[in-house]
């Protein structure tokens, strides 16, 4: 078999995702033609249908979902390809690619990003917003900041601490509905919660009160959106502390009953720990952080 060049599984990758020829074409800056081709040539080579099509689309085949990993392994294997050779290791120039959580990426990171480039403004750098705990073996990304410790092997980790979470309502909620004087009574109160994915802090601090998806008013998936909705009075949510201290509008909840730890990782991979660029952030990071749970970082 003649071995597929990256361009046609790149099309593969882009044509699952989207579903659409054309739509898929017009993401990679391709005619449609050249597009199908590539689709064509990639079936030949692997022996096998990758899409059907209907009134709805293209649908990927059962061999086509099989091989998505695998080719979002190359994807990511490519990304880390051109980051790596973006800069030479013992050099404070290239990129540097980052995931956090929703909240960390909106909330905490942007300051400590900001100094950050000030001082390294040779370093482009990359985030990648998801509660889902992204693959740094696989190299979709550099550094990751978690909230669980990290179990893959070949990562070097630092734990920088625990940040606390609590609930919150902003005061023209408490002035509408009051509060609730006990745990059992928030039942009663609109609570701000998850729709389908109990992922983040928020997600394991309602799991462990037992919350389902039936408990709460407003359901999100999405933290920054959930955080709108807290701001704007709309009910009681989870909120970290040290956020909830910067906006006197917010107002906790049942403080000496609701008051959770959320652990902060940061993980890398340990072939990255002679890439200055890398280590240059994973340490400001962990300076930053730190600063932030104690009040003393620009995050703060």
């Amino acid at each position: 078999m003649n071995d597929p060049g990256w361009e046609l599984y790149r099309s593969f990758l882009f044509t699952v995702r989207l579903r659409s020829l054309s739509a898929a074409a017009r993401g990679l800056g391709l005619t449609q033609p050249t597009l199908s081709r590539h689709i064509a040539t990639l079936e030949d080579a692997l022996g096998g249908k990758l899409f059907t099509r209907s009134p709805a689309g293209l649908h990927p085949t059962p061999a086509a979902l099989e091989l998505l990993p695998h080719a979002e392994a190359m994807e990511a294997a490519a990304a880390a390809f051109r980051r790596t050779a973006s800069g030479a290791a013992e050099s404070a120039h290239g990129t540097v690619r980052l995931t956090a959580s929703e909240i960390m990426s909106a909330e905490v990171l942007p300051p400590l990003l900001a100094s950050f480039r000030a001082a390294h403004p040779g370093i482009a750098l990359e985030l990648l917003v998801s509660n889902q705990s992204q693959d740094l073996l696989r190299r979709d990304a550099d550094i990751a900041v978690r909230h669980v410790r990290p179990t893959q092997d070949a990562l070097l980790t630092r734990r920088i601490g625990a940040v606390r979470l609590g609930l919150y309502a902003h005061r023209s909620y408490v002035a509408a509905h009051g509060q609730p004087v006990a745990l059992a009574d928030a039942a009663q109160h609109t609570l701000l919660g998850f729709d389908q994915k109990f992922t983040g802090g928020r997600g394991a601090a309602m799991a462990r009160f037992g919350l389902t998806r039936e408990d709460f008013a407003w359901r999100c998936d999405n933290d920054n959106a959930s955080l709108a909705a807290l701001r704007a009075g709309l009910g009681i949510g989870i909120y970290q502390d040290p956020l909830a201290a910067r906006e006197p509008d917010l107002v906790p909840v049942l403080p000496g009953v609701v008051a959770l730890p959320m652990e902060i990782w940061l993980a890398m991979h340990e072939d990255l720990r002679h890439s200055r660029r890398v280590r240059l952030l994973f340490d400001h990071l962990a300076a930053g952080l730190a600063g932030y749970l104690t009040g003393s970082s620009p995050a703060s």
